[in-house]
């Protein structure tokens, strides 16, 4: 577009006959390089920018306000993070120490355990061996007094096995006779 308008100044300006002037072919219309399309660049560039600058600028406030208020977020979570970092590094420190308290009072509940076990057995032991005593003074108390009765029933029928061969029907009649008078007699 300014190309025509640089091309058409340019005619006027060599007189109208046509041809361009000597700096023009050395220095402006070289082959391959061509000012007027560097000119032409500019040209589009700079309408382009006062078209877009508003609206970009806005554009650009606007992303940066979003980058700004990403880059807090990120901040308080970052910050956020450290503290839960700290936090659980805190915790693993105290994990050992946490795990020896624990395998200490393990220890300490089982010997507890252990010794009241032990009195709980040596108790049992104890209650065990009483009645063991209880039941074999009971056993030789029954036994004492089954062989009293049987020494008993023993010495009466021996005693009357005595009797019998002893007595005679005379020597009964004459102890009945014997019996009634030392009671008083017949009435």
């Amino acid at each position: 577009m300014f190309s025509f308008l640089l091309t058409g100044l340019f005619l006027f300006a060599g007189g109208g006959t046509g041809a361009s002037p000597e700096w023009w072919d050395k220095y402006i219309n070289f082959p391959g390089f061509e000012i007027w399309r560097f000119v032409n660049l500019a040209i589009f560039v700079g309408v382009l920018i006062y078209i877009l600058k508003k609206p970009l600028s806005e554009a650009f406030k606007a992303r940066r306000e979003i980058i700004r208020a990403e880059l807090i977020k990120a901040e308080e979570a970052k910050k956020a993070a450290l503290a839960k970092l700290t936090e659980v590094e805190t915790k693993l420190a105290g994990v050992d120490a946490e795990i020896d308290q624990i395998n200490r009072e393990a220890k300490n509940d089982i010997e507890k355990e252990k010794a009241r076990l032990m009195a709980q057995a040596e108790a049992e032991a104890a209650k065990l061996k009483q009645q063991a005593e209880n039941e074999s003074v009971r056993v030789h108390q029954v036994a004492q007094l089954e062989l009293r009765r049987f020494a008993a029933e023993e010495s009466l029928r021996v005693a009357e096995e005595n009797l019998r061969q002893r007595v005679t029907p005379e020597t009964d009649n004459r102890l009945v006779k014997e019996g009634i008078a030392a009671i008083g007699g017949l009435n």
